[in-house]
Parts: C-alpha cells; structure tokens; sequence
C-alpha cells in the first residue's frame, strides 16, 4: 500500500504542473482540466517519490512536486516492477493502467541542463484511467495486479474492411492472440481491428511501436494478391531492419500443406525495439504461419530488449534468456 504525495496539473502543454488539493479523475480521459488529458494512451503520468527526492538530493533541493510535468507522486511502492497492463487503485474507487514506461524527450529540459539527468523519460511510467472519481492528495494507492516488466508485451492487429464493418467475425486475430499468450507466454495489450486502408495500418503500426513499450505486433490479413491487400507495403513503410528469416520460415512451414503458400506476401521487421510480424487472414493460416516461428520469437525478442547472451552459445527456443527491461 503506498501513499499519492502530491496531485499536479497544468492548464497548457509545455508548462511545470502545480499541486492541487484534490482533482477528479474521468474515465478514457484524464485528469479533468489538465492539459494532457484526452482519449489517449498517456492520460496521467506518474513518478515515485524516491525519484524526485534523489533528484534534489542531486543538486536541486527547491525542486517542486510537478516540476517534471508528472501528475502524480506516490510513495511507498516500486514502480519498477509495473509492466504495461498492471493496475493501480487510487482513492476509493478510481483505477489506473499502465500504458506506457518512460517516453522519449525529443529536446532537452531545463532540469536536464542543470543536473545532467531527467527521470521522466528513465523512470516515469504513464497510464490510462479505467474508473473515474475524484482523488486527493494523502489518498492510499495500491496495486490491484501487476504484468511483470519481464513479460512480453504483444498487440493483435487485424487488417480487415469487413470486421472493421461489423460485417463479419474476427476469428483469426483472437486466435494468434491466444497463441501468443500461451505458448509465449506473452501479455496481450490490445487486440484490434482496422480496414484495408495502408494509412491507417501505418498509423496503427506507428501508435503501438513508437509509444506503448510494446514488443510485439502481429498484423493478421491483407497479405495476398487481392487489390486491397495492402498490409505488407504499411509493414515496409514502417519498419526500419527486415527480418527476412521469419517470412521465409512462414512460408516454408505453409508450403508443406498448400501450394498456395507461395502467393503470400507477408512481411516482418523491426522498428526500434519493436518486432512487426504480418499473417495471413485466415484463422488457420494465422496459426500454422506463427506456429513456425514461434520457436525463435522469445529468443529475438529478448536481443531487441538488449539481452547480450551469446546467440551461438544460447539456444534458440521457447524460455531460454531472460529479457531486460525497458527504461
């Protein structure tokens, strides 16, 4: 059980939050009247009391609750175990979770130039509020679940126009979904749908790898040769190093069941620290596609989060490293 310290908001972007008394909490919104608030991912942002307090201890002792633009400072829990998808209560009834582990800061902050450090992008985490109600400074808070840091993070793209519609039910993405989680043993962040549409794949691919700590994106259809198989031209748009192992190990494990293997076009590839893999649309070809590479994907997965194990010493399989955290 830990402690909220201090509650911050700000009016604008840009600017240091100041402590408030109590504030309300609004459900897939924010804190009502801060400036960060809206129907995103990174609603409240959350430092450790620790934190703050060894930033002044290194040489800023008139630093202020809200000086790093977090909303809130908590004491008394490790936020270093919190992996995307733990909860937080806060207050009586409002509830947190966590969508994302640090953040990139693309300039310099003033606390930056002046202790050589910042802890938002190392240590801050960033969450989501699931209940709503209104919270005061000196409120317990507690963690209702925790996904361990070490935990795989996937998301389940499915690229269809007719789900999309409503006009027809998804099978394929829940499918990979409930691979992923039991043979990976991985936490499934989202599972969603978009249309045939290479923008809007290429923003969602974007959204999941720039932002969330996501390891993991399986996009599901629009691999074949129909015009509106558009899912591997987003891929590539995407990525930044091809992975050519994988769709090669795709295919092969397909070909031994149908010839028509040979027309998919799926592709894989890394952005960041982020693996996107494409499948095919149908529930079977999804499965029997990332059944084939399932094997190695713990491995690889571990390499992108900096694991240094020897790949020639190590095996490659299931459970073999252990995956580093994300600052």
């Amino acid at each position: 059980m830990g402690t909220v310290d201090a509650i911050c908001i700000s009016r604008r972007k840009g600017e240091k939050k100041s402590p408030m008394a109590s504030v309300r909490l609004m459900k897939n919104y924010g804190i009502e009247g801060d400036a960060h608030a809206g129907a995103r991912h990174r609603q409240i942002s959350i430092l450790a009391a620790q934190d703050v307090e060894g930033m002044r201890r290194k040489g800023l002792p008139n630093l202020k609750a809200g000086d790093f633009a977090e909303n809130l400072v908590v004491s008394g829990l490790d936020l270093t175990k919190l992996g995307l998808g733990s909860r937080l209560r806060v207050g009586r009834g409002a509830e947190l979770t966590v969508t994302q582990l640090g953040k990139i800061c693309h300039a310099r902050c003033a606390i930056y130039e002046q202790t050589g450090d910042c802890i938002m992008p190392r240590l801050g985490i960033f969450a989501r509020v699931i209940a709503g109600g209104t919270i005061a400074a000196g409120d317990c808070v507690e963690i209702v679940e925790t996904i361990p840091r070490e935990t795989f993070q996937a998301v389940v793209l499915t690229v269809s126009d007719r789900c999309s519609r409503g006009e027809a039910t998804d099978t394929a993405g829940p499918a990979v979904a409930e691979r992923v989680k039991e043979i990976l043993k991985a936490n499934i962040y989202n599972v969603c749908i978009v249309p045939d549409e290479q923008i809007e794949i290429e923003n969602a691919l974007r959204h999941f790898a720039d932002g969330h700590s996501i390891d993991l994106v399986l996009a599901v259809g629009g691999t074949g040769f129909a015009p509106r198989d558009v899912t591997p031209e987003a891929v590539v748009a995407v990525i930044k190093r091809r992975t050519p192992g994988l769709d090669e190990a795709m295919r092969r494990a397909s070909s031994e069941t149908t010839p028509h293997a040979m027309l998919s076009r799926a592709v894989s590839g890394i952005r960041d620290g982020t693996l996107i893999v494409s499948l095919p649309g149908s529930e079977r070809a999804a499965v029997e596609n990332l059944d084939a590479i399932l094997p190695a994907l713990a491995h690889g997965l571990s390499k992108l989060r900096g694991d240094p194990a020897d790949c020639g010493r190590q095996g490659i399989g299931l459970g073999k490293g252990t995956a580093n955290e994300r600052p």
